[in-house]
């Protein structure tokens, strides 16, 4: 099953938006959220703790079932527990405006942290906030989402026109200029391991060296579609949302295809696009 999030949203609505283990989902501008269960189920509504309406941005779901997500405006990490309803904001430093997050494979939230140009992670019981800043001489990354390979290591991406690679085991982080300059958006891992990431200004996804770091541009089938996030399905194909396009599609690296969808409505825009191979 593919879940797509379009936008643009209607002002003064909540957020509507579907659940995995990492859910993307688009900035919501106000101070409530709509979570939608994929299986039939009822539909929660949390008001979200904040002393103003802050944009909440990508959910991503640990598996104990707590739900955190970035509080971008405000500089915090929220969590929510869907079972009493309650939130928690964790403040992540002077200056923070997170954008994305999500759990990585130690059961801890990562995320990228665009204030202060880090890769930062919370301990879910301590809270400990813990980072990474990017090298100086890079500048501002305008970091945006991450993903972990499968020796442990965190890939993310700056909009500004940067890739980068962290091992928390060393401490040791390689930040790379992208090929076509700025854009690099979402990135994802797949099930061999494989990382991709999507480029938005770009207008390409691009397929990454895990030892050298270089990335290799792919392009999709529709001019200057405006590639904002991929997601990896079990068998390693790419699926991604066309921002600018309006549009989905598939990448098949093996038989090396693309397939194209175009989506409903009046001049759509995908902004994230998630498989839960059900």
């Amino acid at each position: 099953m593919i879940f797509i999030v379009v936008a643009p949203f209607v002002a003064g609505r909540s957020l509507t938006r579907l659940p995995g283990p990492e859910d993307i989902a688009r900035g919501c501008r106000h101070a409530t959220t709509t979570i939608v269960a994929p299986a039939p189920g009822p539909v929660i509504r949390v008001a979200l703790q904040s002393a103003e309406p802050t944009p909440s941005r990508t959910p991503a779901i640990g598996r104990d079932g707590i739900v955190w997500y970035t509080a971008q405006r405000s500089g915090q990490l929220g969590r929510l527990d869907p079972a009493t309803g309650k939130v928690d904001l964790i403040p992540l430093g002077a200056g923070a405006a997170p954008h994305g997050v999500i759990i990585g494979p130690d059961g801890a939230p990562w995320v990228t942290e665009g204030g202060t140009n880090a890769i930062v992670r919370v301990d879910p019981k301590s809270r400990e906030v813990k980072r990474w800043p990017l090298p100086e001489a890079r500048g501002y990354a305008n970091l945006n989402t991450l993903t972990f390979d499968k020796r442990g290591r965190v890939w993310f991406t700056g909009q500004s026109g940067v890739y980068g690679r962290l091992d928390p085991k060393t401490g040791a982080m390689q930040v790379w200029d992208a090929p076509r300059g700025r854009g690099p958006y979402g990135i994802a891992t797949t099930p061999d391991g494989d990382v991709y990431y999507a480029s938005l200004a770009g207008s390409h996804i691009a397929r990454v060296d895990l030892d050298t770091g270089a990335a290799t541009v792919i392009e999709p089938p529709t001019k200057d579609q405006g590639a904002r996030r991929v997601w990896s399905d079990s068998k390693g194909r790419i699926w991604v949302s066309e921002w600018n396009a309006g549009n989905v599609s598939c990448y098949d690296p093996r038989a090396v295809t693309w397939k194209t969808w175009k989506l409903p409505g009046e001049q759509p825009h995908a902004y994230a696009v998630y498989v839960d191979d059900r």
